[in-house]
């Protein structure tokens, strides 16, 4: 009988063990290929769409409509202003990858070469509402794709420039993470 107590209690710390260990950004793995478009430190590589302003080293823009916390990047719904943050790099051909967790009213959008993208909790047809999402924009050629945790849901022809990847807020709360593109 005292062996079996003892094994069961061997068993159930060993399971106890395995179970408390949740997956966090620090399990996060770069895909072989792909650079960091956000550092989750800071908006270096980033910059203002209006006046252009770098915002290198800076941990927040628009007087916080756009913060860093936590390794991730926070649009607040409480500061207002419908503004928009770039990538300073200009992409042509790019796989673009991210989480995002959207909040009660989100509606932002995406921009790049041409195409905008719509993120809202009503208009995205398989959105894990309260979850985070997976989104990957692929642009080759004269076609860009808008996926949402891997489904297709978007295909257009994107303009002939390379320009900035663009995020605009404009209502309700988004939080961005794990950003990250492969050209």
């Amino acid at each position: 009988m005292r062996l079996l107590t003892g094994g069961l209690l061997l068993v159930g710390l060993a399971l106890l063990g395995t179970g408390s260990r949740s997956v966090g950004a620090d399990d996060f793995k770069l895909e072989p290929g792909f650079t960091l478009l956000f550092n989750g430190k800071d908006l270096t590589g980033w910059k203002t769409k209006k006046g252009g302003e770098a915002l290198d080293k800076k941990a927040e823009a628009y007087d916080k409509r756009f913060a860093v916390m936590d390794e991730k990047l926070v649009i607040d719904p409480k500061v207002k202003g419908d503004v928009i943050i770039e990538t300073a790099k200009a992409f042509k051909d790019v796989h673009i990858k991210f989480e995002y967790l959207p909040g009660k009213g989100c509606n932002n959008d995406l921009f790049i070469r041409g195409q905008k993208f719509d993120i809202t909790t009503k208009g995205i047809k398989n959105l894990k509402d309260g979850d985070w999402n997976q989104f990957e924009i692929i642009i080759a050629g004269d076609k860009a794709e808008f996926k949402n945790n891997g489904e297709s849901i978007k295909t257009a022809k994107p303009g002939e420039a390379a320009t900035p990847f663009g995020i605009r807020a404009e209502f309700g709360e988004i939080t961005f993470r794990r950003m990250r593109y492969k050209e």
